[in-house]
């Protein structure tokens, strides 16, 4: 799809709702990467129907996520409206993002370590006010299910136990609470719930899972939906049983035992390129690779965390921060954060207290290699 440069219908060239003074856009963006959310979006309108074959009829419809201000906040900073166009490189990031909303497609993001993969969902979630992001941490114990949901069997059949030893009035309780107390919808199951909007999944570190968990979750990817064995079991005596989400205080009622989606969620895939995936799992994403932030894009990133300070003293640190993160092939946006919160801290700021040389010492403990290459 061609990003062309034009205004949008309705508005003055070079500007946005409200007023401010914006570069021109491409028509067809809805997520453009500003940092700050659409505060006239109507999201359910501007965003246009998925591919006949990317349709699902999932339902009842669910309440609107809930926000969540804090997480946003740690993740992100303040939100600093960039006045500035995009760089080349964050053009190709919101094409890609873009064409992942209208596809209704994962985006597989790839990158060295540090580089603002997982941020890159928390940024969307709050630009397009798409709620409270849900994140799947992967690691090598992590499978299908229970990214889906965890069921306790354990549990229940020790709550039986127990009150069967009590004795008395008492010895059916346990017997006869609902199945669902004892089940819990993972954050892959969560966001597949039917909801109007998508929700905003983040399945992180993803090539930390086992090497069959990228074929597992295909037919998921392509159909929508997921079936709950223990709840459609009962489905003859039980059809409808209630289970908590991974949303806090959130409970969604599951109908015979499946759960099927109405908006297909905006997922971001995220891995640091340790191993290769299956080509038939690669076919259903869309791949996107993040560069090292330009000395324009960190300074844009110390600011939203700083409160939209950006002293001289920190362009330098800036700059002696890409050219370490060249010599060790690679950095963290998080080593150069901590950096500029120790140069500028409160009361006793080691970059103001310590001599050259004693601040160059900390800056290496802080700047370390993140990457095996070069250890001795």
């Amino acid at each position: 799809m061609a990003s062309v440069p034009s205004s949008e219908p309705g508005r003055a060239p070079g500007s946005d709702h409200g007023g401010e003074a914006s570069p021109q856009i491409p028509r067809w963006w809805i997520y453009r990467g500003t940092g700050r959310p659409r505060d006239y979006l109507d999201l359910a309108s501007e965003l246009p129907a998925p591919p006949p074959w990317r349709r699902f009829d999932g339902g009842p419809l669910q309440p609107a996520p809930p926000d969540d201000h804090s997480e946003i906040t740690r993740m992100l900073g303040t939100a600093t409206p960039r006045s500035r166009p995009p760089t080349p490189h964050e053009t190709e990031v919101i094409d890609a993002v873009n064409t992942a909303l209208l596809l209704r497609r994962p985006l597989l993001v790839t990158g060295d370590p540090g580089v603002g993969k997982s941020s890159l969902a928390y940024r969307v979630a709050h630009e397009l006010k798409l709620g409270r992001v849900l994140r799947w941490p992967v690691n090598s114990r992590s499978t299908l299910r229970s990214g889906l949901y965890e069921y306790d069997p354990i549990a229940r059949i020790h709550d039986i136990s127990a009150d069967t030893a009590g004795g008395g009035g008492d010895q059916q309780r346990a017997a006869d609470r609902p199945i669902g107390d004892y089940l819990r919808l993972g954050p892959l199951g969560t966001a597949l719930l039917p909801h109007r909007l998508p929700r905003v999944l983040l399945i992180d570190e993803f090539d930390k899972g086992d090497i069959d968990l990228a074929n597992d979750l295909l037919d998921v990817l392509e159909s929508g939906r997921y079936a709950i064995p223990e709840l459609a079991r009962l489905r003859s005596r039980h059809p409808r049983i209630t289970v908590p989400t991974d949303d806090p205080d959130r409970a969604f009622t599951v109908h015979n035992g499946e759960v099927r989606c109405c908006a297909f969620p905006f997922i971001i895939i995220t891995s640091n390129g340790e191993r290769p995936f299956p080509p038939a799992f690669l076919r259903r994403c869309l791949p996107l690779r993040l560069r090292r932030p330009s000395e324009t894009e960190l300074a844009d990133i110390v600011m939203a965390h700083f409160g939209g300070r950006l002293r001289s003293d920190d362009h330098e640190l800036i700059r002696r921060f890409i050219e370490r993160s060249g010599e060790l092939d690679g950095l963290s946006v998080d080593q150069l954060l901590n950096s500029v919160y120790l140069a500028s801290s409160a009361g006793h700021p080691p970059g103001a207290s310590l001599d050259s040389d004693a601040w160059g010492r900390v800056l290496r403990l802080v700047w370390q290699r993140l990457t095996e290459a070069g250890h001795g």
